[in-house]
């Protein structure tokens, strides 16, 4: 088999992964500190990555450390506020909303950066919003606290994905990856402290399978897989890949956590799905040749 097609394997396994953790963290965090919990994930996620990656420590500079702190910023804000969403409402809902983040990207884009957007994006945005208005908005026209999280968690992402991408022309990433993780950890660390009702020695088993679980498959296995997937696979195919997280998200929390499907996740769930397929799609070329098979 060809490295491009075990790679593919490797990164819907690890969607998996990533859709598998939102029932996983929701498990394990219960009562305990959403901060304390994120503190020991990145701690153990570094420690992994750092023997993973030890070979490139010499060549880090201070361009690569400062570029993997600046980019931990971003992603402990989306994480947090996603962290925060888990618990306030469905493993699998979360799972849908966070999920819009391939969306918000081109729309940041535009509003902070004046990069153009194409059609399919307002489009996609459109089927997006319509999607979200299912999902979270109640019959007494409430929106839930952990929908509001999510939501804003997953501009946090955005952000950080579109940093990953300015930084990547000048940088190179997998330098990057051992310094990010660490500052996450001291971010989180500094969160922790600050919270007067955290645990630092929570009891409890299901707790600490949650952190080996995300700190291994979630973000050492899956982080490593997709910067080097990218030698073998275009960005927009992976980009495709990473959709069957919500998929792999709902699954796991009708049988990890007993969660049921109703009408208002199908129904909103699938048009996010929708709306992320169509941010990238490809059109160009099918519009050209329809244009001229008219003319």
């Amino acid at each position: 088999m060809e490295k491009k097609n075990i790679f593919l394997l490797l990164l819907v396994l690890g969607t998996a992964f990533w859709g598998i953790s939102f029932s996983v963290t929701k498990l394990a965090i219960g009562h305990y500190s959403s901060s304390i919990f994120l503190f020991y994930r990145f701690l153990a996620a570094t420690c992994v990555l750092s023997i993973i990656f030890l070979r490139y420590f010499k060549q880090m500079d201070r361009q690569s450390i400062r570029a993997g702190a600046g980019l931990a910023i971003p992603l402990v804000f989306g994480i947090y506020m996603q962290t925060l969403g888990i618990k306030h409402t469905s493993a699998s809902q979360c799972a849908f909303i966070a999920g819009m983040c391939v969306v918000i990207i081109p729309v940041l884009k535009l509003l902070f950066y004046r990069t153009a957007v194409p059609a399919k994006i307002w489009v996609a945005a459109a089927v997006s919003l319509i999607g979200l208005f299912v999902i979270s908005i109640k019959d007494d026209f409430k929106v839930g606290l952990g929908d509001v999280y999510t939501l804003t968690g997953a501009f946090g992402f955005a952000f950080y994905l579109i940093q990953v991408e300015k930084k990547s022309a000048t940088t190179h990433l997998i330098y990057t990856i051992v310094p990010m993780f660490a500052t996450c950890t001291l971010l989180t660390f500094i969160m922790a402290l600050s919270d007067s009702g955290a645990d630092w020695k929570p009891e409890s088993n299901t707790f600490w399978m949650g952190i080996l679980f995300c700190a291994l498959f979630s973000t050492a296995y899956m982080y490593t897989i997709s910067n080097i997937s990218q030698q073998y696979i275009s960005a927009e195919r992976i980009a495709i890949i990473y959709l069957f997280e919500p998929v792999f998200g709902a699954i796991a929390a009708f049988f990890i956590l007993g969660e049921g499907f109703s009408y208002r996740l199908l129904i909103g769930g699938c048009l996010i799905f929708v709306a992320t397929l169509i941010s990238e799609l490809k059109l160009t070329n099918k519009v050209f040749s329809l244009k001229k098979f008219l003319s």
